[in-house]
């Protein structure tokens, strides 16, 4: 007995990988990257806000794929997510001057440190742990067919 529709379902299997590999990919990974830089935005330090507006997110091509970024472009910024912590909630205390008169230690002097909310390794924890579910149900969602 011969199977009829063999080519219209290899169309169809075509244009869904097609899509697949196109908008699809596109909305979710900038789906992902909402969510994710949300999340990261919560446990961003904010002492004068120039850290939390240099975030940025990025949607590029690559072979094989896409690839989403989001980053910050404050000079600084690399070195505050990479900070140890160990500082956290503790007062922001000013140590005075070196012999050579530059002034160090706790920046404003008011508050704490990585206060309120804020922790180190902000970015990887944001997509990592507290956008973790999120993200998950997102790309099941996005690729359900």
């Amino acid at each position: 007995m011969p199977v009829k529709g063999i080519k219209r379902v290899q169309m169809n299997t075509r244009k869904v990988l097609a899509e697949i590999a196109g908008p699809r990919t596109e909305r979710v990974l900038t789906e992902v990257m909402i969510v994710g830089s949300s999340h990261a935005a919560l446990l961003t330090p904010i002492d004068t806000s120039t850290l939390i507006n240099s975030q940025y997110k990025k949607l590029e091509p690559m072979p094989g794929g896409m690839q989403g970024k989001v980053g910050y472009t404050a000079a600084y910024a690399a070195a505050v997510h990479g900070m140890s912590g160990k500082l956290k909630g503790q007062p922001r205390e000013h140590f005075g001057r070196t012999r050579a008169g530059k002034e160090f230690g706790g920046g404003t002097g008011k508050g704490n440190y990585w206060d309120p909310d804020a922790e180190p390794g902000f970015l990887t924890k944001g997509f990592e742990r507290d956008g973790f579910n999120e993200i998950k149900a997102i790309i099941k969602q996005g690729y359900k067919v």
